[in-house]
């Protein structure tokens, strides 16, 4: 028998899968009344976390029973339960030197934009602005959006998880570093980043060519062919942006 041998999938897919199941079955849980669908959504949680720890080699923090047990937690009733990808923002912030505002993460060390959780009652630009001054004591103002990414594709969470990035410019405000979420703060120019900044491949080029004025277009994830096998160019080193 001919033809090419299928491309096994990765980890990465595992998860992405897992999840997507997961989801769908709690959004089912939070609608149905009718018991049998209950059963059968509860029986497609188990499959999926099965496929979520075998996706980690042993390493998931959660063991499969575990893992249907935090998903059931989290059903909700009916518009409320429906489940979809949570929201962070990420903030590329300019001063007048065209130098570029990171965080250091207390949790890991790294370095990478302010970044943090949506809140609700705030627009996206709003607790972008809240987000920056919390965390490093800047203040600025919104100039545009510069990146909308699907976290869980890009493979820097193992969570559904979409990162809105706007570019803004300082404003005022002295560096701060929030006590609790950042070991430290600054401003750095193109090209001398510190150690342990986040892929500045990814993203660095894009973002000073923000601060220094240059149009830029708004960065997104292309829609893939198939979308359940293909994959996307890249990815974050394993970083979860989120810090809250």
């Amino acid at each position: 028998m001919s033809g090419s041998v299928p491309e096994q999938p990765s980890g990465r897919d595992l998860v992405r899968w897992a999840e997507t199941l997961a989801a769908i079955a709690r959004t089912g849980l939070g609608f149905t009344k009718v018991l049998y669908e209950q059963e059968r959504f509860e029986e497609v949680l188990k499959v999926a976390a099965e496929i979520r720890h075998s996706a980690s080699s042993g390493d998931d923090d959660l063991d499969p029973d575990g893992r249907v047990g935090e998903w059931l937690a989290m059903v909700g009733s009916g518009v409320a339960g429906y489940v979809t990808p949570k929201v962070t923002v990420g903030a590329v912030v300019g001063n007048d030197e065209e130098e570029l505002l990171l965080v250091q993460r207390a949790d890991s060390g790294r370095w990478l934009y302010p970044t943090g959780w949506a809140d609700v009652g705030y627009s996206a630009s709003e607790v972008v602005v809240k987000e920056v001054v919390e965390e490093t004591g800047i203040v600025c103002e919104v100039v545009q959006p510069i990146a909308i990414l699907d976290g869980m594709r890009l493979g820097f969470t193992g969570i559904p998880l979409y990162s809105l990035v706007f570019h803004c410019r300082m404003t005022g405000g002295e560096l701060r570093p929030h006590p609790l979420e950042c070991s430290d703060v600054g401003f750095f120019a193109e090209g001398d980043l510190p150690e342990g900044t986040v892929a500045p491949d990814q993203w660095a080029d894009q973002a000073f060519a923000a601060i220094r004025g240059e149009p830029v277009e708004v960065n997104f994830d292309r829609p893939r062919d198939p979308v359940w096998r293909g994959q996307p160019e890249g990815g974050l080193d394993g970083f979860d942006p989120t810090v809250d």
